[in-house]
């Protein structure tokens, strides 16, 4: 009987699936066995080589060996830390202070833009029961196994929110008109899309948010990534955006500096304001 009770359980509990998916941690594991074998085999071994062509295969296998090894062991770790229903839950603690910052009217609009597994989407949805929000997110490539939109839609009823919907929708060009939302937010996305400028990326979530509404970007907005945001911010002033800040999401808001460093999530950082 608690063995059904705990099966039916996991069944009515929503997924927020793992930002490090257990596929990529079990493919790690088992390229690290690999190359550890083939160590034993060609670089210490004199079954198949021997002389300066086995210390040749016991560098270059040692290297990778090792290398696998370390990203195999950092990538547990992440997953133990984002574990929804871990000890830690970081994502969870992430998702859930987002959400408070994001406030639309009753009867508004909001757009959670790389909704993913719908977390985002689902807890800004319940922060504001008189509005609705809309999830949106291409779930296609390395993520397309792990998150789709079946998935968001199947876990919004579990959670028990009807005012929350998804659609395919890519950051890159919002199927959007000008000022369709009230509120705009985002978690982790953009640093994500390789070979777009994150500014104007930026640029684009705000562009179908209307006069008067917030935003809410978090991401990973170091300079390298993001370029310099502080005259970014100045130009938004410029163009009328109010309340613009940056907010450091490590200083113990969403994480502290050192479990950030550790965890790979530096320059962990909250863009908040009013068009």
């Amino acid at each position: 009987m608690k063995q059904l009770n705990f099966i039916d359980d996991k069944k009515t509990k929503a997924d927020y699936k793992n930002w490090v998916p257990e596929s990529l941690l079990k493919n790690l594991i088992f390229a690290s066995l690999v190359a550890f074998i083939l160590l034993i085999a060609f670089g210490v071994s004199d079954l198949v080589f021997s002389g300066k062509t086995r210390l040749i295969c016991a560098i270059i296998l040692g290297y990778a060996t090792l290398k696998l090894t370390f990203f195999a062991i950092w990538m547990r770790v992440l997953h133990k830390a984002f574990d929804y229903n871990g000890k830690r839950k970081l994502a969870k603690a992430i998702i859930e202070g987002t959400a408070d910052y994001v406030k639309i009217p009753d009867g508004g609009l909001g757009l959670d833009v790389g909704c993913g597994s719908g977390a985002l989407t689902i807890a800004s949805a319940k922060r504001n029961p008189k509005a609705t929000m809309v999830g949106c997110d291409i779930w296609s490539g390395s993520y397309k196994s792990e998150f789709s939109k079946e998935l968001c839609e199947n876990n919004a009823k579990l959670e028990g929110i009807e005012n929350a919907r998804f659609k395919i929708g890519n950051a890159v060009n919002l199927p959007f008109e000008d000022e369709s939302f009230d509120a705009v937010t985002s978690n982790y996305l953009y640093h994500n899309i390789m070979g777009h400028n994150k500014q104007k990326l930026l640029l684009e979530t705000l562009r179908v948010l209307k006069k008067g509404g917030v935003f809410v970007i978090h991401d990973l907005m170091n300079k390298s990534r993001y370029g310099d945001m502080n005259k970014f911010i100045e130009k938004l002033k410029k163009d009328g955006y109010e309340n613009v800040q940056l907010i450091d999401t490590t200083k113990d808001l969403f994480m502290g500096h050192k479990e950030a460093l550790l965890l790979g999530l530096y320059g962990s950082t909250l863009l908040i304001g009013r068009k």
